[in-house]
């Protein structure tokens, strides 16, 4: 019989763990669900989790608060932050502390489905590569990332380009069809600048890592999707953009030093 993941839903709120709950049926993944952070250390504790997806704002031990805990309890958790829009920075914060990924709301069940696919894709990959060490793909000093997201790096006229996080490849299989944004609109960190369609029908997201705008795409990659995969932090950028306050959205940032 194939190993069923266990997920946890973490909510205050009864119905959204319903809804998240319902949304998940059918993959490939056993679901209960904790009313509170305290709930669900308790249950993490007597049945282990693959993965945990927790509402940021909660009473008592809130969604960081898990998330801490979980980083030192069980590193292997996939954990995911699920968040309003005012918290989005907090979102990105998260990232650099350990989250898997986040979910902004109001989330579609099509928008949940997909980023639960990317863990349970990402959990199997940690698996085989505790048995066989893979090839790294170094990431270029100076690059600041939302770990398995996005990177950006400051251009020498003070530009940012931006792009696709390596060990995204390994969550989403086959790209059929990118959605790029336009040349000239803002994109605030932490927003979704970039949609990735697989050859399983799932869109994903790729999150902003700076506030700015577009100034230009990358044409090439457009062109030849292949490009990401082979050289993710150079011919595989993805935008240029201008930044408004760079030092202060790197500070959210996981630097490479």
């Amino acid at each position: 019989m194939e190993y069923e993941a266990r997920v946890l839903i973490v909510d205050d709120e009864l119905p959204v763990c319903k809804s998240i709950s319902s949304a998940l049926e059918g993959e490939e993944c056993c679901v209960d669900i904790a009313l509170s952070g305290e709930e669900a250390l308790q249950k993490d504790e007597e049945k282990g989790y693959d993965v945990i997806i927790t509402d940021l704002m909660m009473p008592g031990i809130s969604g960081m608060d898990l998330l801490k805990t979980m980083r030192k309890r069980c590193p292997e958790t996939i954990v995911i932050i699920v968040t309003g829009y005012p918290s989005i920075k907090t979102a990105v914060q998260s990232t650099k502390l350990g989250a898997f990924d986040y979910l902004p709301k109001p989330f579609t069940p099509a928008e949940l489905r997909s980023l639960v696919s990317r863990a349970l894709a990402k959990r199997r990959v940690d698996i085989e590569e505790k048995k066989e060490k893979p090839a790294e793909t170094p990431i270029p000093k100076g690059t600041y990332c939302i770990p398995e997201n996005s990177w950006v790096k400051e251009e020498n006229d003070g530009n940012a380009r931006v792009g696709i996080h390596h060990a995204f490849f390994k969550t989403i299989g086959d790209i059929r069809s990118i959605e790029f944004p336009e040349v000239g609109e803002m994109r605030y960190q932490g927003e979704a600048y970039l949609r990735i369609s697989d050859a399983n029908k799932r869109t994903h997201r790729l999150w902003t890592p700076v506030t700015g705008k577009i100034i230009s795409v990358n044409e090439d990659v457009k062109a030849d999707y292949s490009k990401l995969a082979e050289d993710p932090y150079g011919e595989g950028w993805l935008i240029l953009m201008e930044p408004t306050h760079l030092q202060d959205d790197l500070k959210n940032l996981v630097s490479m030093e």
